[in-house]
């Protein structure tokens, strides 16, 4: 069943090696005991955003395993959890759908301009980040998160997983309007690069990206993009964002950072997971400076669309 359904994903001549490969990994993450029951149904579903959640599980515990993990997979909780000297770290996986982005990025036509739309993919970045969240410390609506189920422990370290691969069209999209990770945009509330004029003069009064804590939706609504600014949600260590497409089945490298929370209750280890690029935010002052450093893939070719 599941050779058939990549088959009719990837059915061209050239999608040989790609067909051969995905169903070796499938197979193999399967056997692993890494996927819930109806994980085979899911990667043989028709439906993207059904494959590419299941689809963004196996690729994200397949990089784990290569750097010398070995995942483990429970029916009830986060969808991997890892150990390291002595650490607990749980791993939530999502691959955000392309609500309210225009077709005409997700399906460009060759020849045709279109603008990135940054704040309908920020908003699905927040979205995300919030959804994953609210599965550990709970909702207003389901209080029941993971803490208050005693699966993930008060010590623990957890690290929501990001596949934008659904947010964009034929190559990889990190970064948003600031030139930054969206995933940076979303926690640390930084918006577009601007450079100050003096109306006077009209000379450069200064620069530097500008404060941006919500985004606003088309309704009118406003949405923070301040999650790692908020003491609530200090129980986040870290945001993993990733583009992982067919790419990286044939071990061809892919983006991937890591965003740590400076006012994280468990911090994450630097350089523990797979990404070419991290991003430490210190305090200095009365605020923060953020630093990128380099991941422990840096050795390795960064994809020039990141």
């Amino acid at each position: 069943m599941l050779q058939t359904a990549l088959s009719a994903r990837y059915p061209l001549p050239g999608h040989a090696a790609l067909r051969t490969r995905a169903v070796a990994l499938c197979l193999e993450h399967l056997a692993s005991g890494l996927g819930d029951d109806n994980a085979e149904q899911r990667l043989c579903s028709a439906i993207d955003a059904v494959y590419w959640q299941q689809l963004s599980e196996v690729l994200l515990a397949d990089q784990l395993s290569k750097i010398g993990f070995q995942p483990q997979h429970a029916a009830t909780g986060p969808d991997f959890l890892i150990e390291h000297a002595g650490l607990r770290i749980w791993i939530e996986v999502i691959c955000p759908e392309p609500m309210g982005i225009p077709g005409s990025w997700l399906q460009p036509v060759l020849g045709e301009v279109t603008n990135l739309p940054h704040e309908a993919m920020l908003l699905r970045w927040t979205a995300a980040i919030k959804e994953k969240s609210g599965k550990l410390i709970g909702t207003p609506a389901n209080p029941q998160g993971y803490f208050a189920s005693n699966i993930v422990a008060a010590d623990d370290i957890y690290v929501i997983a990001i596949n934008g691969r659904l947010l964009r069209g034929g190559f990889s999209c990190l970064e948003g309007i600031s030139q930054l990770p969206f995933a940076v945009e979303a926690v640390f509330s930084i918006g577009p690069y601007a450079i100050h004029i003096d109306r006077q003069t009209l000379e450069t009064a200064g620069q530097g990206h500008l404060h941006r804590p919500l985004i606003p939706k088309p309704n009118g609504a406003q949405v923070p993009a301040d999650t790692f600014l908020d003491p609530r949600f200090a129980p986040i260590s870290a945001i993993w964002a990733v583009d992982l497409d067919e790419n990286i089945i044939l071990d061809r490298p892919c983006p991937m950072v890591v965003v740590h929370n400076p006012a994280a209750s468990n911090p994450l280890p630097q350089t523990l997971l797979p990404a070419f690029e991290e991003y430490i935010a210190v305090v200095e002052g009365d605020y923060y400076r953020l630093s990128r450093i380099n991941g422990r893939m840096s050795a390795t070719t960064m994809p020039s669309h990141v």
